[in-house]
């Protein structure tokens, strides 16, 4: 699903760079408000790896923001 929104993003053709690098931002955002302390570590590590394929998504668009992201994750 998560794969899915981002080559959504990717390709949206009138949208700024900035613009697809904030709603990816915001699909990590959201991804991490519905973990809550009832999740399970594995849920936790998941939602890490579709953190690590949205940050290189963002790599694409800006490789500097996207580096930084990859080197420093939540």
């Amino acid at each position: 699903m998560v794969t899915y929104m981002i080559d959504k993003i990717l390709n949206y053709k009138t949208v700024s760079i900035k613009d697809k690098i904030d709603r990816l931002l915001e699909l990590d955002a959201n991804m991490y408000t519905e973990l809550g302390s009832d999740s399970t570590k594995i849920e936790r590590l998941e939602a890490k790896k579709k953190s690590k394929v949205i940050y290189r998504a963002i790599k694409t668009l800006n490789k500097d923001l996207g580096e930084m992201l990859l080197k420093n994750p939540c």
